[in-house]
């Protein structure tokens, strides 16, 4: 392989980013961040949430870095659009709010990670790179928001209202997880080998899954099985 492939794969392996913010000099300012990074290439630009959906419809972009406060479309309600026009674009927040409120709503609209602008040439990067790894991004502080919030809604009995499995179907998903067969099952459950059946049939359509093996994935990155 020559130079010029080398060179031509690097550009093809480069993160495409949708860059969305009113102000000028902060988009120059973010810019020069993230195209001084070998694999980021900022290949649009935004003034406002308006505008970053129409560059997404025209231009071929991986994630879109949006700030909040804009003029048109703010930043949420542009991800919430973004997120059902091309269901595969990664999103990150970029704000100078440390607000508890702007971090939920960014959340609930797709956001992939919430960075602060006092610190984003020390975050940005690594945001990035976390966003096209499907892994989430959060400051410290929102972290503590998170937890702080789940707390809450422990005390106060909110969490998981609906919780998606029943005690019943958790006590079979584990056995099925660990190897057992529905005799078995049946047998230290004190109920029928038609019950289990029934009871697998139920976690299969509920979670979405198609056998044995991605139930016990299922089970493993629940937490119910060793993995």
């Amino acid at each position: 392989m020559n130079d010029q492939d080398i060179h031509a794969d690097r550009h093809a392996e480069k993160i495409r980013i949708l860059l969305a913010d009113d102000h000028a000099l902060v988009r120059r300012g973010v810019r020069l961040i993230l195209d001084r990074e070998p694999d980021l290439e900022v290949v649009a630009e935004a003034g406002d949430g308006a505008e970053a959906i129409a560059m997404a419809r025209t231009h071929d972009v991986d994630l879109a870095v949006l700030d909040i406060a804009m003029p048109r479309l703010t930043g949420l309600q542009a991800a919430r659009e973004l997120t059902a026009l091309r269901p595969g674009l990664r999103i990150l927040m970029l704000t100078m709010h440390d607000n508890e409120q702007y971090l939920f709503q960014a959340l609930k609209a797709g956001a992939g990670g919430y960075v602060l602008k006092s610190v984003a040439d020390r975050d940005l990067v690594a945001a990035c790179r976390a966003a096209m790894r499907d892994e989430p991004f959060l400051y410290p502080g929102a972290v503590t928001a998170l937890i702080r919030n789940y707390l809450d809604r422990v005390r106060h009995g909110e969490e998981a209202p609906e919780q998606l499995l029943t005690p019943r179907e958790e006590e079979v998903l584990k056995l099925v997880a660990e190897g057992h067969s529905s005799k078995e099952i049946a047998e230290l459950l004190f109920i029928s080998v038609k019950t289990v059946q029934r009871h697998r049939e139920n976690l299969l359509h509920k979670l979405g899954l198609r056998d044995r093996l991605e139930l016990t994935r299922y089970a493993i990155r629940a937490g119910l099985v060793e993995p």
